[in-house]
């Protein structure tokens, strides 16, 4: 018997004893008098068992028919087999004109073997993969999304470069998010001072990667990638987190020691803590960075020719007109009236922008001067922001919407002020025309 039943029991034991009336057995069960009197004939009768509902044990009057499941199971075997219940129900329903809901077909799947829930599932087998020979070699990179300082300021990112070779940390820099000005600013500064290095080993993000099957336009190169081909080092995708579980791992001993050095030393922002990050390097280094098997350094020297000022700035190719105007983010620019610009009407010209929005026009080489003449500010609706630098972009957001409505509300307090004060002088004016 169930709960419920069992405290009808006791009720109406109360009721058979003349301690209780029907009305006030009624009204502690929820019932009508004559529902309570049909169960005292009951529990006369039959004692407990007759309080017991007598559908238990019964199939479901709205239970569906054995050939119905049949069919359904035969379809999934010849057709489906490889579907989930999900895909596996809507096909049934849209093809075979089949109505059944997503968890019945789960249920009949997952009793005749045609479906593994995930709770019973075999967890995956990650193989140990053995660490590169030579520093250098392979340079796992990541960045990190964590409360680095606390509740002492905002989160903040991290972006952490470890050798898989050694399991050195090589670079560590905090920044508001992982965006592509970022990963230049990291990647130069380990540039300068260890050299290229043979591959980077990363996630699938887009700074990395261009991710759309097939791109409406350009190369299918991001601007980290093109940075990279040109100095020669090359990028490559890890497809599971715990494929590049060095840096991974390096994240959690971080989150744990960084944290609490930012704490000790009092810091509490990107600027005095990019300046702690060279002592803390060396002393994560001395403590759990291991020889190479080799001894050979696989970085390579930076070229003359590798000017990394302008590798690591947006680089984009516009269609100059005729005339002589370029658009590029919505903003149209006027170039000079020169030589070099004329020989680039109706071609196409390199675009480089600056972190600091600074824009470069260069022709063959040849850098050109132009005018802005703005449309508009703010973005667009429905601009794509990538996952991970989508905090920053929020940030942007509400700064920019905060400065709207403080203008709009000094705007409407200086109208309804200049408002008042037209009417208080009509008001006056009126009353002097009216007095004798």
């Amino acid at each position: 018997m169930s709960y419920e039943e069992l405290d009808r029991v006791s009720v109406v034991q109360r009721v058979v004893d003349k301690r209780l009336t029907q009305r006030e057995a009624a009204r502690m069960l929820g019932l009508t008098s004559r529902q309570v009197r049909r169960l005292v004939r009951a529990y006369q009768r039959d004692g407990p068992a007759g309080l017991a509902s007598k559908r238990r044990g019964r199939p479901s009057n709205r239970r569906i028919c054995l050939g119905l499941r049949f069919e359904a199971l035969e379809l999934v075997r010849e057709l489906y087999c490889d579907f989930g219940p999900t895909l596996a129900q809507e096909k049934l329903s849209e093809v075979h004109e089949l109505r059944l809901s997503v968890e019945t077909l789960r249920a009949w799947m997952i009793e005749d073997g045609l479906w593994v829930p995930r709770a019973r599932r075999k967890p995956r087998i990650q193989q140990p993969r053995r660490r590169r020979p030579c520093l250098g070699e392979l340079v796992q990179i990541d960045g990190c999304d964590h409360e680095w300082f606390e509740n002492r300021r905002a989160r903040c990112t991290a972006l952490v470069f470890i050798d898989d070779a050694t399991g050195a940390l090589m670079e560590l820099l905090f920044c508001e998010s992982e965006s592509t000005f970022s990963y230049f600013a990291a990647m130069r500064s380990y540039l300068e001072r260890y050299g290229k290095p043979v591959a980077l080993y990363s996630d699938k993000a887009g700074v990395f990667r261009v991710n759309a099957k097939e791109p409406v336009g350009g190369a299918g190169v991001t601007q980290f990638g093109r940075a990279m081909s040109s100095l020669n080092v090359d990028i490559i995708c890890a497809n599971t987190p715990a494929a590049k579980g060095r840096v991974e791992r390096a994240h959690l001993t971080l989150q744990d020691r960084l944290v609490k050095e930012l704490r000790l030393r009092g810091i509490d922002d990107v600027v005095a803590a990019n300046g702690f990050a060279p002592e803390f390097r060396d002393d994560y280094n001395r403590r759990f960075a291991r020889a190479p098997r080799s001894e050979h350094d696989a970085h390579r020297p930076l070229r003359a020719s590798d000017d990394l000022e302008r590798l690591f700035t947006l680089q984009l190719s516009r269609k100059v007109t005729k005339n002589l105007t370029v658009n590029y983010k919505r903003v149209l620019y006027v170039l000079d009236k020169t030589d070099a610009a004329g020989a680039a009407r109706g071609r196409l010209l390199d675009v480089e922008e600056q972190e600091d929005g600074t824009i470069t026009f260069r022709y063959d080489g040849v850098e050109l001067a132009a005018t802005a003449f703005p449309r508009d500010d703010g973005m667009r609706q429905g601009d794509i922001v990538d996952n991970k630098r989508l905090a920053a972009v929020l940030e942007l957001i509400k700064a920019d919407q905060r400065a709207r409505t403080e203008a709009r509300i000094a705007e409407v307090g200086t109208t309804r002020r200049s408002a008042r004060l037209l009417r208080e002088g009509v008001r006056r004016r009126t009353s002097a025309e009216e007095s004798p």
